[in-house]
């Protein structure tokens, strides 16, 4: 492909399916891990929380290996270990092993993570066009793909090893394609050192970089008020994101009296919403600019949500999953762009804040469901998209590309 917006794009794409395949990949198997290890209920919570505690402390880590090694060669590290991970998982001999192979596997998420999105910002930042909503649908492509193989395989063998086997292999056939593509250390913006030489920056980043956590004359500096906020919206973002796809099928099924036929609508409504959202939301950023594009979908997310929780009854549930899945789906890819104009040390912080959203939020709708209503707790949610909405007017968003 010669046109390199397109073959950077592509090589990018690639490490977000990769993420999305591997983590659905063995979440796909967690009855067949809980059988084999012969795992209690609350093991197997323990197990899954794994992963997320590894993503959320790995902040430190991840912000030295960024400055060490670049976003280059830490996706294509972290994409590599992550295959490897899944033999390792399948042949955990017992359950603290197990764990700690998890917990590993979530360090490894944090650092693909931040790197792959600092990938898709300089992407953007470099031939000013727009491209990162469309790296995170390939995300959820790539889950929907590891579903597929899951069920195909397991009509086949039963096996955990064999299952791991392919999967492994058709992440390093990923990885192998997004090496070469990616794009290079010094255009990725991995040295800030580098690039701040240039002269090239706007003021006002430049004004930011140094309290975004950027380390200036040997010395760490607090995040700066901008950061936080993006922090703050990508938490709660994420809080959102997270909570619908774990509570609104039990909505459906408890409150809006469902069948247990239809209540999967709900998990399907928010991700098919969403997936389509992301396919269109950069020419809506090209069209309006990041920064109305989060705050126009967030208070879509939170005002359609409340509408529906007021109204009752199984339609309008769906229309506000819809709403949210629609109005939430730009918001994790324009926080990152704008992260990613403060520094990688900016970067980290919002994606562990990300990290930490995903993984607090359910069981933070849990509570509060459990101490009132479930009704209660998906309000909870709504507040949430629109926290995101207040954080949005606080928030330097970059110029609009084309």
């Amino acid at each position: 492909m010669r046109d390199p917006f397109h073959r950077g794009q592509l090589a990018i794409a690639a490490l977000f399916c990769a993420l999305g395949f591997q983590y659905a990949t063995w979440a796909a198997r967690i009855p067949a891990i809980k059988s084999d290890l012969d795992l209690s209920a609350a093991e197997v919570g323990f197990l899954l929380m794994a992963a997320g505690i590894g993503a959320a402390v790995s902040f430190p880590l991840v912000a030295a290996l960024m400055r060490r090694l670049g976003s280059q060669r830490l996706a294509l590290l972290s994409a590599l270990c992550l295959a490897l991970v899944l033999p390792a998982l399948a042949a955990a001999p017992s359950y603290p092993v197990a764990l700690l192979v998890l917990c590993v596997d979530g360090v490894l998420v944090g650092c693909l993570n931040v790197a792959m999105n600092a990938q898709g910002a300089e992407l953007e930042k470099r031939y000013e066009r727009n491209a990162m909503a469309r790296l995170h649908a390939t995300f959820s492509g790539g889950s929907l793909l590891a579903a597929l193989l899951a069920s195909g395989l397991r009509a086949a063998t039963s096996s955990v090893a064999v299952h791991f086997a392919v999967a492994a292999v058709l992440l390093l056939l990923l990885t192998a394609y997004a090496r070469t593509g990616l794009l290079p250390e010094r255009a990725a913006g991995a040295d800030e050192a580098a690039t701040a030489t240039t002269g090239e920056e706007r003021p006002a980043v430049e004004e930011a970089q140094p309290a975004a956590g950027k380390k200036r004359a040997g010395k760490w500096t607090l995040p700066s008020r901008v950061t936080l906020w993006m922090c703050v919206a990508m938490a709660f973002g994420t809080v959102t994101e997270g909570a619908m796809n774990d509570w609104s099928a039990l909505y459906l099924e408890d409150v809006a009296e469902a069948s247990a036929e239809v209540a999967p609508l709900g998990i399907a409504v928010v991700s098919g919403m969403m997936v389509i959202a992301r396919l269109f939301a950069d020419g809506w950023r090209s069209r309006w600019g990041d920064g109305r594009v989060v705050l126009t979908g967030s208070v879509l997310a939170g005002a359609g949500l409340a509408l529906a929780l007021i109204s009752g009854g199984l339609v309008p549930a769906l229309l506000g999953f819809a709403c949210v899945g629609l109005g939430i789906a730009a918001v994790t890819p324009c926080v990152y762009v704008a992260a990613a104009g403060q520094g990688s040390d900016a970067l980290t912080l919002v994606a562990a804040m990300g990290t930490t959203g995903l993984l607090a939020g359910p069981p933070l709708i849990g509570f509060i469901a459990h101490a009132s209503s479930l009704v209660w707790g998906l309000a909870a949610v709504a507040a949430s998209a629109l926290v995101v909405s207040a954080c949005s007017t606080r928030i330097r968003w970059p110029a609009t590309s084309g």
